[in-house]
């Protein structure tokens, strides 16, 4: 835990018990403060007490107490209109924080000297594998490594501030919109397609928030910054001619005369003009896909932002076991391959599983985010068989339909996966790929992407678990016959 002394005697307003709510509660506790907790929902409320975090109901307090209120991401701060706790507050002046906005406040009040490193790390798609690459390389490095923010732990939940430790952060649009005082060793912005635009209010509200882990860089910093959509190969450019600090292209795409870029497979370092090949892709045996190489050579550059050697980097990145829900190789089953992409919650995730395996039997749906699936057309041709669940199912039908793509409706992951199964296992195809890789939210039938992706897991250890059975009971009665 990182205690939070800055309001020390002060009372401040908790709203949001999940995952970084209950952090930043017992980080202000132990920095001293008066914390006031609270969240709408029930269920929240009873998880918090039974952890031992006292609850209190602040819309029943005076809030011209409260010296600041720490607002969880998940809360609506501007669109599609403000919660409740945010006009209340606003209403009184009372300033509103995150709990990432609380830990780069911790850390600034440090002497130079006494500050850890922090690398932060956005984009629409990537965020999450090339945070765990980047801890995985420095601890592998044998570097004092904390990783959290939007992935795993909330950041206050971390270790202790220590001058030796590097803090690696996955940070949302949702975070980044209650920034102000964070400054970033290592900035790394991955890339920027449409996504959560009603929190935003519309596309530049979302761009907005994202440039914001760019603010407070100075000329000893990285900014690492991909290249391979327009959005955020302008948002480089912007950055280079204002020459703040270190700005580091990355490219999947594209060789780059200064920056991080694979090419043809191959992951290349160049400045100062020159260009050294530092490994080939296919070493990184969890890490395929075109997608997943600008996630390595973003993660290459945040580690050589800190100083790393390229073989070294090189070496960590080969070995890097992969992240749960992100193309998981979740079993076989004879010629049959199941795949877990649960984290593909828009389309332009899904659009990488697809580009990653041929002749797929794809189960997809959820609650669909704004354009649905429409983007995915051209990819549609490599579609063995759809098997739609949630509620996008009838709407994602016939669009596959008119495709010429055969989509059949499942209504959850249960029958959609055994279904697929069976369709497979009446297949002459040598290798079957059943690929889960929703391209949807999670909301309508599971907790969140993760839940999702462990109920896919469970259905396919079942299935796994049944065929081996039926193959022992197979060998059993051959040897009676016998």
């Amino acid at each position: 835990m990182i205690p939070i002394t800055e309001f020390r005697g002060r009372e401040v307003a908790v709203f949001g018990l999940g995952r970084t709510g209950l952090p930043a509660v017992r980080a202000l506790m132990a920095g001293g403060a008066i914390v006031r907790a609270w969240d709408d929902t029930e269920a929240s409320r009873l998880a918090a007490l039974e952890a031992g975090i006292p609850v209190d109901d602040i819309n029943r307090r005076d809030w011209r107490q409260f010296a600041c209120l720490v607002l969880s991401p998940g809360v609506p701060l501007r669109h599609p209109k403000p919660h409740r706790v945010v006009e209340l507050a606003e209403m009184v002046g009372v300033p509103i924080v995150s709990d990432i906005e609380l830990f780069a406040r911790a850390v600034n009040a440090l002497p130079e000297a006494q500050r850890p490193k922090l690398v932060g790390i956005t984009g629409t798609n990537g965020k999450s594998t090339t945070t765990a690459l980047i801890g995985h390389i420095l601890a592998t490095c044998g570097r004092d490594v904390r990783v959290g923010g939007n992935i795993g732990y909330g950041v206050l939940g971390l270790e202790p501030l220590h001058p030796g430790a590097v803090y690696v952060l996955e940070l949302s649009s949702y975070q980044l919109d209650l920034v102000d005082q964070l400054r970033l060793n290592a900035a790394i912005l991955l890339n920027i397609s449409p996504d959560h635009l009603v929190r935003h209010g519309g596309m530049d509200g979302y761009i907005r928030a994202k440039k914001q882990i760019f603010r407070n860089q100075t000329g000893k910093d990285w900014a690492i910054v991909g290249t391979d959509d327009p959005i955020t190969r302008s948002i480089c450019g912007t950055l280079a001619t204002e020459g703040k600090g270190f700005v580091c292209p990355v490219s999947n795409q594209s060789a780059l005369g200064r920056g991080i870029c694979v090419v043809g497979g191959k992951l290349y370092e160049s400045f100062r003009g020159r260009s050294s090949l530092v490994m080939n892709m296919v070493e990184a045996e969890s890490l395929p896909g075109r997608h997943n190489w600008q996630n390595a050579a973003a993660a290459y550059a945040a580690a050589r932002a800190l100083g790393l050697a390229p073989r070294d980097i090189a070496q960590a990145i080969a070995s890097f076991p992969g992240l749960a829900h992100r193309l998981e190789r979740a079993g076989r089953v004879g010629k049959t391959i199941f795949i877990n992409d649960s984290k593909a919650t828009n389309a332009d995730a899904a659009e990488q599983a697809l580009k990653t395996f041929s002749g797929v039997r794809w189960i997809l749906g959820g609650e669909p985010k704004e354009g649905g699936i429409a983007s995915l057309v051209p990819l549609f041709p490599g579609i063995v068989k759809a098997y739609l669940i949630g509620d996008a199912a009838s709407e994602f039908q016939a669009l596959l339909t008119s495709h010429g793509v055969d989509a059949m409706i499942c209504g959850d992951v249960d029958t959609a996966t055994l279904t697929a199964f069976a369709d497979a296992e009446q297949s002459t195809r040598l290798t079957e790929i059943i690929l889960f890789s929703p391209a949807c939210a999670s909301f309508d039938q599971f907790r969140d992407f993760e839940h999702r992706g462990d109920v896919f897991k469970a259905i396919v250890a079942d299935v796994i678990e049944g065929a081996e059975a039926g193959a022992a009971g197979s060998r059993i009665h051959a040897g009676k016959r016998g």
